[in-house]
């Protein structure tokens, strides 16, 4: 596996859930970890110390709203300028609402839109430049099994899950001849926060306990019927940017217990 002592690695999301995992798991790594997300200042500092405990790098913080194109741009200005670029980026920030499309409220639609896809999009603009002039670099894109499936009332997510695949493809084609590669991972159900609100929320709706709730959401979608592990999402990541992975690129690979296999 790669050497990544010495490597930035710049994770959205990451102060809580999938994008915890996936810091945490590069800081094992020995390399230097920039997080990003909302949290209150306490956790933040207990992140960042978490961090720095377990990996010989810097570990930075940027607090950018990713629905904002310029915070995200001052975000990768003061990377640039505090480290020297991104060399990975793991674009990981989501949001969810669920709704009935002539229910979805357009302005939901535009928060999932903004936070799902655009800032991706953003975010890799503004790292490829360097990533080019430097001759390597690695996108990762979390993006989920609602990428490659659809599940009713999730039309914003699902188009900008499905949406960022498309993304990842195009950005593999135009970085093809270069040592610079561009892939999605497609979770399926993952204990996050997310995940737990929304047990929670049809626990209430059905008059169910959170296990009867648990086990009704797994046995719809994911034959497992077990939540797949964020750590092991970050253990893939790291295999995404290996020299191994060199000649994966534009691909969107499920981890999601079977459930893309039926």
């Amino acid at each position: 596996m790669k050497n990544y002592t010495g490597m930035n690695v710049l994770i959205t999301g990451s102060t809580s859930g999938i994008g915890l995992a996936i810091a945490k798991v590069f800081a094992k790594k020995n390399a230097t970890i920039i997080f990003n997300g909302f949290a209150s200042i306490e956790e933040i500092n207990t992140i960042q110390a978490d961090l720095s405990r377990i990996t010989s790098g810097r570990v930075l913080y940027h607090g950018a709203d990713l629905t904002k194109q310029n915070e995200i741009e001052s975000m990768i200005e003061a990377i640039n300028q505090d480290v020297g670029g991104v060399d990975i980026l793991i674009n990981n920030a989501g949001i969810q609402h669920i709704s009935p499309i002539e229910d979805f409220p357009p302005e939901k639609w535009d928060l999932v839109l903004a936070l799902n896809l655009s800032a991706a999009f953003h975010t890799t603009r503004l790292c490829l430049s360097q990533m080019k002039e430097k001759g390597w670099g690695r996108i990762i894109n979390v993006a989920s099994v609602h990428g490659l499936v659809a599940s009713m009332q999730k039309a914003a997510y699902v188009a900008a899950k499905h949406g960022i695949i498309g993304l990842t493809k195009v950005v593999a084609l135009e970085t093809a001849k270069q040592d610079i590669t561009c892939n999605a991972i497609c979770p399926g159900w993952v204990l996050t926060p997310l995940v737990e609100k929304q047990i929670q929320t049809r626990a209430e709706q059905n008059q169910q306990t959170q296990e009867q709730a648990t086990h009704d959401l797994l046995s719809e979608k994911q034959p497992s019927l077990s939540f797949v592990d964020p750590y092991h999402i970050g253990e893939l990541c790291v295999f995404l940017c290996s020299d191994a992975a060199q000649q994966i690129t534009g691909v969107a690979l499920p981890i999601d217990g079977g459930w893309t296999a039926q």
